[in-house]
């Protein structure tokens, strides 16, 4: 029977990360990042594409949605996990993409990721970046990174999410979850007030925009441990990116609060396992070092590769020592490693 609980019902079961609906096919859903065509169900023409979409909006969601064209919210049945939804018009036609968002917060050691990220998310202040394209687990990264406080530090957690995914419950700490759109009307406006409510940690979704992440980088340097997302592939295109969203005229003085503030940045990627079942995390990992805090004060980014190439002490490594290592251990094939390494003929000399 076609119905939203019942398609929810069959991501989980399948153990699929997104569920798709989309006219003129049948519900469409990606597991271990293939795409795969659920046949047993009739395709969806418009109409009934619409009536399935509108059945789970609220009244006011509607008037959103046909007033801006584009709506993202969460929605969790009870029973069911819980999901990140994004409605949107396709040709006319109104679809939608359903992400899938585990009931329980994953441990960081369980995710597959690297002993210093624990560190990272102990540090009392500065701020620690997750990025990597969209779909590579980084808001599973900072939810488990959040758990790990909730349960070792006394303190207010503040997050901004957009919209709310894994749900925290108060543990040691205080943790207040505001989503962009139902509690407040933006990241840089939600982040100015966050300052004022007493946070010991500030959790950006997403660092958007010049004044979310002017603001970001002022909490991190008066005190407070700042975590937060963005859609750069490695570090270096990260600090590129926060630099160059100011206007030349405060580059300098951003390299400045960069270099005092940053405390590291992991970089994430999905790949498929050798043996066709699930995924496998690859990371890179750059730890604000002295040197590193030095090139980026100078905008030295360049030789920043060198530095983490050569950081194995402090924690670090590149994105392709990892993916060398999972190849070696036959997690990943060798062509799935090439695929994301940077630079091949290293790799292949690797």
């Amino acid at each position: 029977m076609l119905d939203i609980k019942n398609l929810l019902k069959l991501t989980m079961e399948k153990n699929a990360s997104d569920l798709h609906l989309t006219v003129n096919s049948p519900p469409v859903l990606r597991v271990d990042g293939t795409i795969i065509l659920e046949n047993d169900f009739e395709t969806l023409n418009t109409e009934t594409l619409k009536n399935l979409i509108y059945s789970i909006l609220t009244n006011t969601q509607k008037e959103k949605f046909e007033r801006d064209k584009e709506l993202d919210f969460s929605f969790a049945p009870q029973g069911f996990d819980r999901y990140r939804v994004n409605v949107h018009l396709q040709r006319g036609n109104v679809e939608a993409a359903f992400r899938r968002v585990p009931r329980s917060i994953p441990k960081l050691g369980d995710l597959g990721l690297p002993q210093i990220s624990q560190e990272l998310a102990r540090k009392p202040n500065g701020l620690v970046l997750v990025t990597g394209p969209t779909g590579t687990g980084k808001s599973t990264t900072l939810a488990a990174m959040i758990d790990l406080i909730n349960n070792e530090r006394e303190c207010v957690i503040i997050c901004i999410e957009d919209p709310i995914e894994f749900m925290h419950n108060n543990k040691k700490s205080i943790v207040k979850q505001r989503e962009i759109y139902s509690d407040t009307h933006s990241f840089a406006e939600s982040l100015k007030r966050a300052l004022r409510q007493d946070p010991d940690v500030i959790v950006v979704g997403e660092m958007r925009d010049l004044e979310t992440i002017g603001t970001a980088l002022t909490a991190a340097e008066t005190g407070h441990l700042v975590l937060a997302t963005l859609h750069t592939p490695d570090a270096p295109q990260t600090i590129e990116r926060i630099i160059d969203v100011f206007p030349p005229y405060q580059q300098r003085q951003v390299r400045l609060q960069l270099g005092d503030c940053l405390q590291g940045i992991i970089s994430q990627l999905l790949l498929s396992r050798m043996e066709g079942k699930g995924r496998v995390l690859a990371t890179e990992v750059m730890i604000a070092t002295p040197g590193i805090r030095n090139l980026v004060r100078e905008g030295e980014i360049a030789q920043l590769p060198t530095l983490i190439q050569t950081g194995a002490q402090y924690g670090m490594r590149t994105m392709d020592k990892c993916l060398k290592e999972l190849y070696k251990k036959r997690i990943i094939s060798y062509e799935a490693a090439l695929s994301k390494v940077k630079n091949i003929e290293e790799f292949k000399i690797l």
